[in-house]
């Protein structure tokens, strides 16, 4: 193999994407576009869930209850309601997701230290969301009737006793509980293998269907060749690409990296040879651009947003598809990202991640390689 032919090769497609503005923005501004959308639109917390309540008490003990959800940051009371049917109109509506309904003896059954009903109503359209303000809610219920208690104690002549376990919780690798602190790495994985796919399936249909391969065939070039030389200049912006991505996720959106950015890049680069000679093959097997960048949004798109464990964890799925999962790269790519961003892991940890990246680029390179032959077939 010639290095000087794989570098005439890779400068003849460099300069096709500098002289072709459409390649060359979706090489570097659709990535980036699509990290500013998904990051921010993508989010699994949970604050500020809108609230209506229906006071029937109306006493101080009632205000009291009712602004421990008001003043807690994950409730927002919207409205106030005189009735059930104001109550069902608001959750009907969307205008609230939950309706808190206190009794008329509120504050009597309160005082007299009795068992009070309070009625909780949530919205279970959708239901993640709805068990995540249930447990809210029961959060602050719970911290209720522990001061309520701990204030009646000395009243009725009792002696306030320490609570026989004291549970101090820590959160490791994400302190504050923020979705968006393993949305964005998971997101750079699932980005890239949609873009480095797409731009490298119309690179050989492209010489195709414009009558240009003949000439390629023609020419000493050898099929290795011509696949890596086309393969490197993508793999420059690849790279870029990501480079940029971990910018903005620093900058922007404010993703704290604990592990090392140089195995990062490393990992990423193992990752994009894999996904740009898959590109590559599907691109050598279709010869067609429409055709080429259909099946590669198909192959890299839905597997790698779906079966990666990038939103939906693998462990939650059936037994048949989670053994699917482990066909998918985006699956080791993305517990790569997430590994050396949030816990700050070294290679020894991600070894088998690594690994299986390596053995994926180096067995979808070869069969590229083996399946392009200079041939007019």
């Amino acid at each position: 193999m010639s290095a000087r032919r794989t570098w005439a090769v890779a400068r003849k497609e460099a300069l096709h994407i500098v002289r072709d503005p459409r390649s060359l923005g979706m090489a570097v501004a659709i990535p980036m576009l699509l990290l500013v959308l998904f990051g921010y639109a993508l989010t699994l917390d949970v604050d500020r869930v809108p609230l209506v309540v229906w006071d029937q008490s109306r006493t101080q003990a009632s205000r009291d209850f009712v602004s421990r959800f008001s003043e807690s940051r994950y409730f927002a009371v919207q409205d106030y309601a005189r009735s059930y049917r104001e109550v069902e109109h608001a959750v009907d509506s969307g205008l609230a997701l939950a309706a808190l309904v206190l009794p008329g003896d509120f504050a009597s059954r309160i005082a007299a230290a009795e068992p009070t009903a309070v009625q909780l109503i949530v919205d279970g359209s959708d239901s993640n969301t709805a068990t995540i303000a249930m447990g809210y809610a029961d959060a602050v219920v719970q911290a209720y009737n522990q001061d309520v208690a701990i204030s009646a104690l000395p009243r009725a002549g009792g002696v306030l006793m320490a609570a026989p376990l004291d549970v101090r919780p820590r959160v490791w690798f994400n302190a504050d509980m923020e979705s968006r602190n393993y949305i964005i790495p998971g997101l750079i994985a699932v980005i890239m293998t949609v873009i480095a796919a797409l731009l490298t399936s119309l690179t050989v249909a492209r010489e195709w269907e414009r009558g240009t391969m003949e000439q390629l065939i023609s020419t000493p070039v050898k099929g290795a060749e011509l696949i890596l030389g086309k393969l490197l200049p993508y793999f420059a912006i690849g790279l870029l690409d990501v480079l940029l991505a971990v910018v903005m996720a620093e900058f922007l959106f404010h993703v704290p990296m604990r592990g090392s950015p140089v195995l990062l890049f490393a990992i990423a680069a193992v990752f994009l040879v894999g996904v740009l000679s898959l590109g590559i093959l599907i691109s050598i097997v279709t010869k067609s651009q429409l055709l080429a960048s259909q099946l590669a949004m198909v192959l890299t798109f839905l597997p790698s947003f779906l079966l990666s464990d990038f939103m939906y964890a693998v462990s939650n799925m059936p037994t048949p598809i989670q053994v699917i999962t482990y066909v998918v790269p985006a699956r080791y790519f993305v517990g790569a990202l997430k590994a050396i961003y949030l816990k700050g892991v070294g290679l020894e940890v991600i070894a088998l991640e690594a690994g299986l990246l390596t053995v994926f680029a180096a067995g979808v390179l070869t069969l590229a390689i083996v399946k392009f032959k200079k041939a007019l077939v």
